[in-house]
Formats: structure tokens, C-alpha cells, sequence
């Protein structure tokens, strides 16, 4: 089968599949989460194929959802929800696939890219390779999983850093150092988008206590509320006027 916005490939034993949006630096839009599926479809009907390689082409694994396709479109909540749940079936699909899948990481994996590695069984990464869950940037809520797979990968401390500021490991500084440095994180984190921060803390929460199918219908909900949010305009507003957002809440 022909697909246009990846590649498969097979050499032995080894299918790997190449995110191939190259200029989007391999950004999940509606027709990569379809042929996503198709593929790992193929692939599953192949019994020659044993181990499957999940990377990006041009340097980059996947930098999240397209950006450019949330800016030029006035979304409505069920809008927001029916893009999730398409993302939802790709992740359910890859982390329930029952042969082993690798994520081959370069460069950026960031947002739903970050937990489409998080979906697969191991994760191998280049030295340069960056992983964050950028949602509030946006603000918006994680998807792709990153509220159930992410705590499951790195404790729960760290996931909820990695969330609310970006990084994924939580600091260990002099003792000279701590009040200046936890003041720091909280002035870093109080920038961030009120709403998005309490829905994906409250998601982090349950996740130990829920399945993947509940964890991805959770998000779709949350993300309904955060796409429609003056907080998301404002973060789309400052991603591409190159500025800090200004989030209130709203």
C-alpha cells in the first residue's frame, strides 16, 4: 500500500516505519494518524515482520500536532474531541500491537511525538534528542496518552513536572541554592496556563488508577475544554508572534 505521509519499509525480520513530514518536522495531522493505522495493519498481516522501528524522517521524530492546521481553524469543543479520539485510536492501536515496537528518536519529540514514543515498548535516542510535554505552552491539556504513559515510564513526581514546566527531572540543588531555586520552578510553573495545568494535574492523578481506554477518553473530554479556552488563542497567539503568552486563566 501507497502512503503519502509515511514510509514502510521491511529488511528481514525488521518493518520500520517513517514518520515522512519533513518540512512539518513529521507533525501528526489527520492523514499521518490514518495511514498510521493502515500501516501497523500491514505490518500485523505480515508474519514475516517480528520487530517494528518507529522513527521521523529529517532529522526529527515528531514535533506533536500541526500547529498550523489549530491556528488557521476556529474550533469548536466537539471539534477538539473528534481530533483526539483520531489520535486515541493511532495510540491504543501502537501500544496494544503485539509485536515488539521500537521508537528510534532524533531531534524533537514533543507533545503528542512524545507520547507516540512513550507508545512504543522501548525508546532508543540520539544524544541530541528532546522530549517534553509542551501542551501548555499552547495552553492546552496532554493528549496521545501522555497523562497515563508518561507517570507509568517516569514516576509520577516527574511526570507532573515534565507537564506543568517542560523538563523531566526534578532538581536536586545546594542547600544555599533552594529557596531561590524553588522559587524559580514556582514562578516558572505560575506562568502556565491556569486551566490546562489543573485538568492534566487532576488526569496525572487518576491515571494509576485507570486503564488506557478510560485515560484516553479523559483527555479527549479535557481537551475539548482547553481547546475552546482564551488561554489556547493567546498561546497559539504567542507561538507564532515568537513572545511569552500571557495566560489568565480563561
Amino acid at each position: 500500500m501507497g502512503y503519502t505521509t509515511l514510509l514502510l519499509e521491511r529488511a528481514g525480520a525488521i518493518a520500520t516505519l517513517t514518520l515522512n513530514r519533513p518540512d512539518a518536522r513529521n507533525a501528526l495531522d489527520l492523514v499521518m494518524r490514518g495511514e498510521l493505522l493502515s500501516a501497523l495493519d500491514e505490518v500485523e498481516a505480515d508474519p514475516q515482520a517480528r520487530v517494528v522501528i518507529l522513527t521521523g524522517a529529517g532529522g526529527h521524530f515528531c514535533a506533536g500536532g500541526d500547529v498550523k492546521t489549530m491556528r488557521t481553524k476556529g474550533q469548536t469543543a466537539a471539534d477538539g474531541r473528534r481530533r483526539v479520539e483520531s489520535l486515541n485510536r493511532m495510540v491504543q492501536r501502537l501500544v496494544e500491537f503485539p509485536r515488539p515496537t521500537i521508537a528510534q528518536v532524533d531531534g524533537f519529540a514533543v507533545g503528542a511525538g512524545c507520547n507516540l514514543a512513550l507508545c512504543c515498548d522501548l525508546i532508543v535516542a540520539a544524544d541530541r534528542a528532546r522530549f517534553g510535554e509542551v501542551f501548555g505552552k499552547i495552553g492546552l491539556v496532554p493528549d496521545g496518552g501522555g497523562t497515563w504513559l508518561l507517570s507509568r515510564v517516569v514516576g509520577l513526581a516527574r511526570a507532573k513536572e515534565l507537564i506543568f514546566t517542560a523538563e523531566i527531572v526534578n532538581r536536586v540543588v545546594k542547600a544555599a541554592d533552594l529557596a531561590a531555586e524553588t522559587q524559580a520552578l514556582a514562578e516558572r510553573i505560575a506562568t502556565g496556563p491556569p486551566l490546562a495545568l489543573r485538568l492534566a494535574k487532576q488526569m496525572v492523578n487518576r491515571a494509576a488508577t485507570s486503564d488506557l481506554a478510560s485515560a484516553l477518553d479523559a483527555e479527549a473530554g479535557a481537551q475539548a475544554i482547553a481547546i475552546t479556552s482564551e488561554d489556547h488563542q493567546e498561546g497559539l497567539a504567542a507561538f507564532f508572534e515568537k513572545r511569552a503568552p500571557r495566560f489568565t486563566g480563561a
